[in-house]
This record gives structure tokens, C-alpha cells and sequence, in this order.
């Protein structure tokens, strides 16, 4: 199950640093999730951050996004994998750039 966000939200910022996921954004008005990333924490925590955090309680389980536990496990090993293919795409560019920028040193004669 994703959580959502309901318009009894008061735009306080707490939650969104709290999610380990990045699935929490400033929406028009008010703070959404994504459910596409929301995992409620699992793999995580043992309870949903923003959930704990939230001063107002409007973090409810979004209910057009029902999901098991073992279905949220498997949403947080497929974005920990995509979150480690970036970082290693991000490490490899940075080493050809640095590469490229290095200095050739002068032959020996």
C-alpha cells in the first residue's frame, strides 16, 4: 500500500526529508506521494517516517494503491537497484570526465 497525502496537510516540510525514497514532493498546494516509490518504509524502517512525523496525522494508506508487504519489498529492491545503476552511471561519467581533463604528461626524449 502507498500512502498519501490528504489537503488536511499544512505544508510544515517534515515529512519530505524523512522519506528514504524521495517519493514525497511539493505538490500545487499541498505535499503529495508518489506512489510509485512510496514502499511505506519497508526495507527501511519498521514504520513510515512521515507517518510518525507528521503533526496533523493526514498520511493515511492511499487506497487506489493497495499493495502486500512482500510487493512493497519488491517496489524497494527495484528502486535500490535503479538508485544504484544511476550512482554507478554517475560515478563512470565522472571518471571519463576526469579523465579527459587530465594533462598528458610530456613524452620522454
Amino acid at each position: 500500500m502507498a500512502l498519501m497525502i490528504t489537503d488536511e496537510c499544512i505544508n510544515c516540510d517534515v515529512c519530505e526529508p524523512e522519506c528514504p525514497n524521495d517519493a514525497i514532493y511539493m505538490g500545487e498546494e499541498i505535499y503529495e506521494i508518489d506512489p510509485h516509490k512510496c514502499t511505506e518504509c519497508v526495507g527501511h524502517f519498521d514504520e513510515p517516517q512521515c507517518v510518525q512525523i507528521c503533526p496533523v496525522a493526514c498520511i493515511p494508506v492511499n487506497p487506489a494503491h493497495q499493495e502486500s508487504r512482500e510487493t512493497l519489498w519488491q517496489k524497494f529492491e527495484r528502486l535500490n537497484a535503479q538508485k544504484a545503476a544511476r550512482e554507478q552511471a554517475a560515478r563512470e561519467q565522472a571518471a571519463q570526465a576526469e579523465g579527459a581533463a587530465a594533462p598528458t604528461p610530456p613524452s620522454a626524449s
